[in-house]
């Protein structure tokens, strides 16, 4: 039995789909989730543009170059500099803390006014509703690298970047998301009223205030405050979240779990206030640091113990150092800092300058195939998949 097997064999939306309802309903008379060897990767299934996203997002690029060059160039005032740096820096932040650490993988727990705070940052950011951000990046945990993982890399650097909201889901994403438990989301008021509102919200704390500001109070002109605080602010911070899917699952070590595909990566930490160190984060993704380390361009990291130390962040999940070096010895790589040998480290490569900051600085070993085992991988702690077989078995005890 193999992948192949069981992908779409036909491009009619009809037959993909209805080969895929077989596939689920006959592999899950028993689970809650599709076994391991279902899904992979069929190289075989092409996706289908759809372009008017492909369009729009060509134009976006070039409005934001045309920011840039206003930008670089000096075309508008220090102050609206430092205000689009800003908004930049807080929606990048309600990604990374609000969507990512706290609402996906509850690596901590927030107060109100804090939760209030990073949806807001979250809805300036422009990715989706934090709802559905939430369950993409689920299933991107759950099912990471396969044909059920929304942006899935082994499809290449462009797709894992850009390409996949160019193009129509493949019908294991749509069926495996609606499989992902959203019950603690659906719960919370706050998540559902911005889901409800997002758009409305959107033009409001994304777009009308980000250029609004400028005009009002810094003498700007409306086109140079549109392309410079919302174009190339909105691309550049785009570009760094899609870095973490594309450039953090291909160019790197993997010292943690050399079976995962996503590595550790110095220059999209850099860039994204520590969401690099990717190979970790997929081995631990329950820990708030999502890193070994929370201080090595790990803003976000500080930023939350800065919140515990106000009181508006509480219950910090991490994991013990003796955890930490033991899945090292186990499945890592070789290229760990501390752990490492001498044999893996030389083995570490790169176009230029062999420096952890180059972008090309990667490891000569092949990069994993992408299988996933049993009912897919962790998202909150390495007890989850447990509680999960519990809770279904239960279930199915009680429907008898």
């Amino acid at each position: 039995m193999t992948t192949k097997d069981f992908a779409p064999v036909s491009s009619d939306g009809a037959r993909e789909n209805n080969k895929v309802e077989t596939l689920i309903e006959s592999t899950m008379v028993k689970n809650s989730h599709v076994l391991a060897r279902v899904i992979g990767t069929d190289y075989t299934y092409r996706h289908k543009i759809v372009w008017k996203n492909a369009i729009g997002f060509l134009i976006l690029h070039m409005l934001a170059i045309w920011g840039l060059f206003i930008f670089i160039t000096g075309g508008v005032s220090l102050k609206t500099m430092l205000w689009s740096l800003l908004i930049l820096f807080v929606s990048s932040e309600g990604v990374t803390i609000g969507a990512h650490r706290l609402y996906t993988h509850k690596s901590f727990s927030a107060t109100p006014l804090l939760r209030a705070f990073l949806l807001l940052f979250q809805t300036i950011a422009g990715q989706n509703s934090m709802y559905i951000w939430c369950r993409d990046h689920r299933l991107h945990h759950r099912y990471s690298d396969t044909d059920a993982d929304p942006h899935n890399s082994k499809r290449g650097f462009f797709f894992c970047h850009i390409g996949w909201l160019m193009s129509r889901k493949h019908p294991y994403v749509i069926e495996m998301g609606k499989r992902i438990d959203m019950s603690d989301l659906e719960a919370d008021w706050m998540v559902m009223f911005q889901k409800k509102y997002y758009y409305p919200l959107y033009m409001i704390f994304a777009l009308f205030i980000p250029v609004w500001v400028p005009i009002q109070y810094f003498g700007e002109t409306f086109w140079n405050s549109l392309l410079v605080c919302y174009f190339f602010r909105y691309l550049l911070e785009l570009n760094g979240a899609w870095l973490v899917n594309s450039a953090a699952h291909l160019y790197g070590t993997r010292p943690y779990d050399k079976n995962l595909q996503p590595v550790e990566s110095w220059f999209v930490s850099f860039l994204t206030f520590g969401e690099g160190w990717h190979n970790y984060h997929h081995a631990f993704p329950w820990d708030y640091k999502a890193a070994e380390l929370p201080t090595h361009f790990n803003t976000s990291a500080v930023i939350i113990q800065m919140f515990e130390k106000l009181g508006l962040a509480y219950d910090l999940k991490t994991v013990s150092p003796e955890m930490v070096a033991k899945r090292i010895f186990r499945t890592g790589d070789g290229t760990h800092y501390a752990f490492g040998n001498d044999e893996a480290k030389a083995a570490v490569t790169a176009i230029g300058p062999l420096h952890p900051l180059n972008p090309s600085y990667t490891t000569k070993y092949k990069a994993p195939k992408a299988t996933l085992e049993d009912q897919g991988l962790p998202l909150f702690h390495e007890m989850d998949l447990i509680n999960i077989s519990s809770k279904t078995n239960n279930r199915n005890s009680t429907k008898a």
